[in-house]
């Protein structure tokens, strides 16, 4: 029986992100996890299966986005189902300053997530 999931692991989900700590962050994931990228070559957004392509997908955002941090967040959970909402802020290599609403939808099974597919809202 693994444990309930609670806000206080999605909100721990996202100090890991934070912190830029991809060992952290990945111990979240299940080993068939998928990931959805906010953006990419089709509607849904680049997608990453598996955790070697997740922890590569989330190398890349950190690599982009050297000092990307999730603020203003707000956490809600439904059974195995969570939603956080954060506002994310950095600077991009080229220099070009982000500030993005966004939420991801999280799935679980068995305490660790399975699926997590990542929006934002992007000012033109």
């Amino acid at each position: 029986m693994s444990k309930p999931i609670t806000v206080e692991i999605l909100k721990g989900f996202l100090e890991a992100f934070n912190k830029h700590n991809l060992d952290s962050i990945m111990d979240y994931f299940a080993k068939d996890c998928v990931f959805y990228m906010p953006r990419g070559t089709s509607a849904r957004g680049d997608r990453y299966v598996g955790k070697t392509e997740v922890r590569a997908g989330l190398a890349k955002r950190f690599e982009g986005i050297p000092d990307v941090h999730y603020g203003d967040d707000r956490h809600w959970v439904c059974g195995d189902f969570g939603i956080s909402e954060w506002t994310l802020t950095g600077t991009s290599v080229s220099g070009k300053k982000i500030e993005v609403r966004g939420v991801d939808l999280l799935e679980f099974a068995k305490g660790k997530i399975t699926r997590k597919d990542s929006f934002w809202k992007i000012i033109e």
